[in-house]
């Protein structure tokens, strides 16, 4: 049941209403930058920009970074690229108006690896905005069971070896666990403000709680 509502593929669902209403805060931090716009999207999808409308607008040039995507593909308003969202040397300083990421910062292993992820958006961006989960929202977005973020390592290594969890299929050993954990992070705001420090936190938020936090700033 939660595969399906949190399905960010279905335009209907829960995930994605989530998503437009998030948007909203996207739209407005860029209204006043004078077109025509280059976004950078590090680690998102051209079916994420169809849904949100910005799809065949000459005004928006969007360059799509993914280690899924082909390379220096480019199709109406789109530009593909493969690539790590820790290492946009192939960019030059400042060659974006806005550097963007939808969750994807908290799947960056270890504070090294998310420290220069942040610092490569803050580097060719002239602006960023860059959303992530959480941690303290009571359900874990990744492996789709209350408060799993919170359970002992022990614990979550055992539940992750024994069931599907969430996205994931059963781990086939301890090692592969771990790395599965290393590679579905969530923040705390605190954490996320440390690798943008002169961002401003925007705080989505769902029932008074908050959902996920947004590093905006330039």
């Amino acid at each position: 049941m939660f595969r399906k509502i949190l399905d960010n593929t279905d335009p209907s669902s829960l995930a994605n209403k989530f998503r437009r209403n998030r948007f909203r805060y996207f739209s407005e931090f860029i209204k006043d930058i004078p077109l025509p716009l280059t976004i950078l999207d590090v680690g998102g999808t051209e079916d994420f920009w169809k849904q949100m409308g910005f799809d065949d607008r000459a005004e928006y040039e969007i360059t799509i970074l993914n280690i899924d995507e082909p390379a220096n593909a480019r199709r109406g308003n789109f530009i593909f690229v493969k690539g790590d969202a820790a290492d946009l040397s192939e960019f030059a300083d400042k060659s974006f108006d806005v550097v963007f990421s939808n969750s994807v910062i908290e799947h960056i292993p270890l504070h090294t690896g998310r420290q220069k992820m942040a610092d490569e958006i803050t580097r060719v961006g002239k602006k960023y905005f860059v959303q992530t989960p959480s941690y303290y929202f009571p359900f874990e977005p990744h492996f789709l069971f209350p408060c799993f973020q919170f359970f002992p390592r022990a614990l979550q290594i055992y539940m992750l070896t024994k069931f599907n969890m969430g996205w994931f299929k059963k781990c086939g050993s301890k090692q592969e666990a771990i790395e599965l954990l290393e590679n579905n992070s969530l923040l705390t705001k605190s954490k996320l403000k440390g690798y943008f420090t002169n961002c401003r936190i925007i705080k989505e938020k769902f029932l008074l709680l908050n959902k996920s936090f947004i590093a905006a700033g330039s």
